[in-house]
Parts: structure tokens; C-alpha cells; sequence
């Protein structure tokens, strides 16, 4: 079992899982700045945690689970 200081040093999640920054988000969803925040407004993306004073995250497994449900659902798109 790694600790979070291992963790973050392999560049892995640790057991408990992490925070992704806005960037981190865009990448990982492909969605601009602009759209996520929308989503969040509308309660349909995963809303961001406030980490301190001028710092927001997103809790990767939140995200991970939303794409999940993005990707079934578009399979029943087509």
C-alpha cells in the first residue's frame, strides 16, 4: 500500500484517490473551461470542491464515473 507522498512521487492516484485542477479536467474530458462550468450550473457534470481559498478540484473518481456515463449513454445513441 503507498502513501500519499509515494503516490504523488510514481505520478499515480493514491488509494483514497485526488483532486484534479481545472486543467486536469479539460484534458481528461476534452471539454473547454467554459462548457464544464455550464454543466456544473446545470447539475449535470460533477460539481467542484472548494480546496482553499483560491483553489477549486474535482474528484477524479466523480469525473471518471461521469465519462463512464457519457460513454454508455452515447452507445445507446447510435
Amino acid at each position: 500500500m503507498k502513501t500519499a507522498a509515494q503516490a504523488k512521487e510514481a505520478g499515480c492516484a493514491a488509494r483514497a484517490g485526488r483532486f484534479l485542477r481545472v486543467d486536469d479536467v479539460i484534458a481528461s474530458t476534452g471539454l473547454s473551461r467554459a462548457t464544464i462550468y455550464r454543466l456544473v450550473a446545470n447539475r449535470t457534470f460533477p460539481a467542484q470542491h472548494r480546496l482553499t481559498i483560491r483553489c477549486i478540484g474535482w474528484w477524479e473518481s466523480e469525473v471518471e464515473a461521469w465519462l463512464k456515463s457519457r460513454l454508455s449513454g452515447s452507445a445507446l445513441d447510435a
